[in-house]
């Protein structure tokens, strides 16, 4: 089972991660966590855990993890634009077809000025992207 494991473990957090060296190859065959690090993924730091000197090794493969991180964390942004917009549509359909008065008095003007910040943000937004 050792073999299977790998040599870090990265404890998401917030910002970041916890970052842990694994060890399973001691006499008790447990698996065995030395925090050696805190990352934060906004500001790039990686912050040793107590005294410890990372090596280049680490610092690579903490890297590594954090530019696979970024990434994962970039499209889920963008799924949940897209989760938005089915929202939105799903919305549409849910007032046109099954609100009740009470229900539209309840969410109207909420709605109503999301959308209108929303709209407004975007035609701001991609007037400055014309060329």
């Amino acid at each position: 089972m050792s073999s299977d494991l790998p040599e870090y473990y990265f404890r998401v957090r917030e910002n970041g991660a916890a970052v842990f060296r694994v060890d399973a190859e001691n006499r008790q065959r447990r698996i065995e966590m030395d925090q050696i690090a805190v990352v934060n993924i906004r500001n790039g730091e990686i912050k040793p855990q107590g005294d410890r000197v990372l090596s280049d090794g680490d610092i690579e493969r903490i890297r590594q993890w954090m530019n696979a991180r970024a990434q994962v964390l970039a499209q889920r942004d963008i799924d949940d634009i897209h989760r938005a917009v089915d929202h939105l549509n799903l919305t549409t359909q849910w007032v046109q077809s099954k609100a009740t008065d009470e229900q539209l008095d309840a969410v109207t003007d909420a709605l109503l000025l999301a959308m209108h910040d929303l709209r407004s943000t975007l035609v701001r937004k991609k007037a400055d992207r014309l060329p």
